[in-house]
């Protein structure tokens, strides 16, 4: 009798230690709530292994969660990166020639105000089209295809506190490429359009289309990027 005692003991110690085994091989992000209930009902899960399964599934949520900050930092920089290469400084010609309209509707300034709330969409274009378009013009040309002014902004004379230019070769202090012309005409309600001539006799064609709550430029038929009404409207509050 002895011997039969002592070998079903045996037995139900390792069925027993297959069981935690088995437990400790379940998917870590298994809730501990789902887990123990059943286990510590039949008496064959010690606190030990409770622990070790609770620390492993700590780690594992640990692992995870730095590894996502670490992938929203990198796309963070990545976007905030690409913004500041795509923009160029500039005039801002359109954005003024939008705020000069706001301006000649309504002689009351408050009147003035409401129209700029209204106008807000069309800000926030105009506002997309000079960082993106005519600023980028603006800054490789050394003038404005909407203003028509030149130098532009990049070079206006300063007396700047960090003095290069001197060190530098020429080819890097001026505008590398010459426009001799620049027409802006409306094709529809939701297309604008620029023909602009440089100095050697070529033409470039830039357009920007509205396409539901999305607007997209185009360079001589290219696909060049395409900006959310939202972000334009975005941008343009937080200009003023």
């Amino acid at each position: 009798m002895g011997e039969i005692h002592s070998f079903n003991e045996n037995s139900r110690i390792r069925s027993a230690v297959n069981d935690e085994l088995t437990a400790l091989t379940l998917p870590l992000q298994t809730p501990v709530n789902q887990l123990l209930p059943e286990q510590i009902g039949r008496g064959i899960w010690p606190l030990f292994f409770v622990k070790i399964h609770c620390i492993l599934r700590r780690l594992f949520k640990l692992t995870v969660c730095k590894t996502m900050k670490k992938f929203a930092i990198k796309a963070v920089a990545a976007a905030v990166l690409t913004v500041s290469l795509s923009g160029c400084i500039g005039q801002m010609a359109t954005s003024g020639a939008v705020m000069k309209l706001n301006l000649s509707a309504v002689d009351n300034r408050y009147a003035r105000a409401g129209l700029y709330v209204l106008m807000s969409p069309v800000y926030g274009v105009a506002a997309a089209a000079d960082l993106f378009i005519f600023n980028s013009i603006e800054f490789w040309t050394g003038t404005n295809p909407i203003s028509g002014k030149s130098p532009a902004v990049a070079d206006t004379p300063m007396s700047a506190v960090i003095k290069i230019n001197q060190k530098l070769d020429k080819d890097l202090t001026t505008a590398p490429i010459k426009i001799s012309s620049a027409d802006v005409k409306q094709v529809n309600d939701k297309s604008l359009e620029m023909s602009v001539a440089y100095a050697d006799g070529t033409t470039q064609i830039l357009r920007g289309e509205k396409e539901g709550e999305m607007v997209n430029f185009f360079l001589d038929d290219e696909f060049i990027t395409a900006v959310s009404v939202e972000e334009l409207n975005q941008y343009a509050v937080n200009r003023v």
